[in-house]
């Protein structure tokens, strides 16, 4: 398990020492090299214990003088506390730990969505697993470049590559001008822009929840220009004014149900969260995101929002816009597995992204009964009006300053 080159130098990666550690099987690693990995084990665990949402990756090598500290993180405090934790020890190392945003992207750390859906990758290329979405005008962080990726943070912290076209890079001066310019947002489940009034040449499709700076107005269209520079004309009957949309929300109950039954029949697609395609935490972060939140990413963070409802089966406790999670039961060697999740809709249905949005019941009696899900079904969390740091109201907490 440990590795050592033509310059006798023995080398470890964080995540190998610490297996190691767990199974007790090695004689190389010390007592001291255990409590070094135990120390870079417990910073990691306070400030990056969720890997999709937090960067620290931080590896050690040795030769026989020092140990070597390489890696980086998107979190300071994170990267002090391993300083001084270290400096309050007796080990001698050299630390080149690099601190993101990265310096070659030479202060152009923020950037928009520039495309209607970005497919954002696990890794820095096409054929990686597609992890999440980001719509047209999404705000993002960007950490660092690869070729012609871009490894990015989304407001719902989620960490992901894009390739350079799908945003437009910022400084944060440029940002700013951005984000406090008027914007409308797009209403509609599917549509387009254009390059003139008589909506003649397609500029770009458009989907729900895409937003567009304002630059000009008639009686029936918006002009718009798209991060990237680009102009075109919106429809009023397929959009509004931003700030308009933000004052009327009213995520109500019936508001968050009708919002899902738009989406009726949305193909599913592993980390869709458009409506061109969308999964299953995919679809209620989008019902939601549509009634001015945004909630976590996947299912299994999505459960840790909120306020508990159920875990036995009580439907009757449930109220429209409730989330429901399914996966497999915790035993006594293994922890609970949330893979699925719905959002009730009241009379003993939920609906729910599974081959396609589509509507289910729990009525064991109903034509629509989903006995596999009411046999992996695990709990109801509530989050309509609940205080959660890891949900955001567009209302109280704006994308956009105003």
């Amino acid at each position: 398990m440990i590795r050592t080159d033509r310059f006798k130098k023995n080398i470890w990666s964080g995540l190998v020492l610490l297996l190691v550690i767990v199974m007790g099987g090695c004689d190389e690693v010390t007592s001291e090299e255990q409590m070094l990995l135990q120390k870079i084990k417990q910073v990691r665990q306070e400030y990056a214990p969720d890997k999709r949402t937090s960067l620290f990756d931080v590896h050690v090598y040795s030769d026989s003088k020092k140990y070597i500290l390489t890696g980086e993180t998107d979190n300071a405090k994170a990267l002090d506390e391993l300083r001084e934790t270290l400096s309050n020890s007796n080990f001698e190392y050299t630390e080149k730990i690099k601190l993101l945003p990265a310096e070659d992207l030479e202060g152009n750390s923020q950037a928009v969505i520039n495309i209607s859906v970005a497919n954002l990758r696990s890794n820095p290329k096409h054929s990686a697993e597609l992890a999440t979405q980001a719509t047209l005008g999404t705000p993002v962080k960007v950490l660092k470049k690869e070729g012609g990726w871009y490894y990015i943070q989304t407001p719902d912290k989620y960490l992901s590559w894009v390739d350079d076209g799908g945003l437009k890079l910022m400084d944060e001066n440029t940002f700013d001008e951005w984000q406090a310019a008027d914007k409308i947002i797009f209403t509609e489940t599917y549509g387009h822009s254009y390059s003139d009034e008589n909506q003649d040449q397609v500029v770009s499709d458009l989907v729900a929840g895409n937003v567009l700076e304002v630059i000009n107005e008639t009686d029936a269209l918006f002009q718009v220009v798209y991060p990237d520079g680009r102009k075109a004309f919106v429809a009023k009957n397929v959009a509004e004014p931003f700030g308009d949309w933000i004052k009327k929300l009213d995520p109500s109950h019936e508001n968050l149900v009708a919002t899902s039954k738009e989406l009726m029949g949305v193909p599913y697609l592993w980390g869709g969260t458009s409506t061109k395609g969308m999964d299953c935490s995919g679809f209620t972060k989008t019902i939601y995101f549509l009634n001015g939140m945004v909630i976590p990413r996947d299912a299994s963070q999505q459960v840790r929002t909120g306020k508990a409802i159920d875990s036995v089966q009580n439907f009757d406790d449930l109220e429209k816009g409730d989330l429901l999670f399914f996966g497999k039961k915790a035993t006594d060697s293994t922890a609970e597995k949330v893979v699925h999740v719905g959002m009730w809709i009241g009379n003993d249905e939920f609906i729910h992204a599974s081959d396609m949005v589509r509507i289910s019941s729990m009525n064991s009696q109903a034509e629509n009964f989903d006995e596999y899900n009411r046999n992996r079904y695990l709990r109801t969390k509530r989050i309509l009006e609940e205080r959660d740091p890891d949900l955001i109201n567009l209302a109280t907490i704006p994308l956009f300053k105003d």
